[in-house]
């Protein structure tokens, strides 16, 4: 028998994560498990290291150069895209109501690699397309409204210049609707930034991934004449889901 790793091991059970020796508290949401990369350093539990944290325990996740995998369904390697993913529970439907809430610190030295994209976080859809990506794009955060397949509107959530070097903690309210009676609000630091109403999902089940999911690494390459494009990291803390905003105080 091999020995197990208890530094990369993760286990999800009854909305808690396990990572080694440390439990971390994500609400209802349903099991987490990694997406297209399984390095030892793509994904990590560790005492806070910014000393401003809303947890003691932070999330780290990693992208370096040529992190690309696949599975029976999907490759990364082939579609130029590389990524470090927590992938959530294929568990909301339509007429489901949700808080969902996290806090993201974007360290200095981070490197954005437009006009390849970067997604920080996004809510997928069971055999269909992305229905809300949270974009690094130009600079800054932005939501990408792709309810119909394709990017409808653009919405910025986080200055480039208010970016980096600082936790934000971002929280939505969500009605998962294929009609008019959905909504999607977004709040960045006690601000609200977005107040979407109408459909909200085109498929059946909605799940939310979050980490580093970078896609048409090819654009970074030509652009400045690059044979690979620079790591990345970022730190999550306090990702949960509830049926009421006070389910997601750290």
């Amino acid at each position: 028998m091999k020995k197990i790793d208890m530094k990369i091991l993760t286990i999800v059970f009854a909305g808690m994560l396990f990572s080694g020796c440390v439990t971390l508290n994500k609400g209802n949401f349903g099991p987490f498990k990694r997406s297209l990369n399984n390095t030892s350093y793509g994904y990590r539990v560790i005492k806070d290291i910014t000393g401003s944290a809303p947890t003691k325990y932070i999330e780290v996740f990693e992208v370096h150069p040529g992190d690309c995998s696949s599975n029976s369904g999907w490759s990364d390697c082939a579609t130029d895209r590389e990524r470090s993913e927590l992938s959530g529970s294929k568990d909301n439907y339509p007429g489901d109501e949700f808080w969902y809430g996290w806090s993201i610190y974007i360290p200095k030295d981070y490197k954005n690699i437009y006009p390849s994209k970067t997604a920080l976080g996004q809510f997928h859809q069971k055999g269909s397309h992305p229905v809300w990506m949270f974009q690094n794009s130009t600079g800054g955060l932005y939501l990408d409204d792709q309810v119909h397949g394709y990017t409808q509107k653009y919405y910025l959530l986080i200055p480039k210049k208010e970016f980096k070097g600082k936790w934000h903690t971002i929280k939505v309210q969500a009605k998962w609707s294929r009609g008019d009676d959905g909504f999607f609000y977004v709040w960045v630091d006690g601000k609200q930034k977005v107040k979407y109403k109408g459909s909200t999902m085109d498929a059946s089940q909605v799940y939310f991934k979050y980490g580093i999911y970078r896609s048409y690494l090819s654009r970074y390459k030509n652009r400045y004449k690059a044979k690979k494009v620079p790591a990345q990291k970022v730190f999550y803390a306090n990702v949960k889901r509830s049926y009421h905003e006070e389910g997601l105080i750290p």
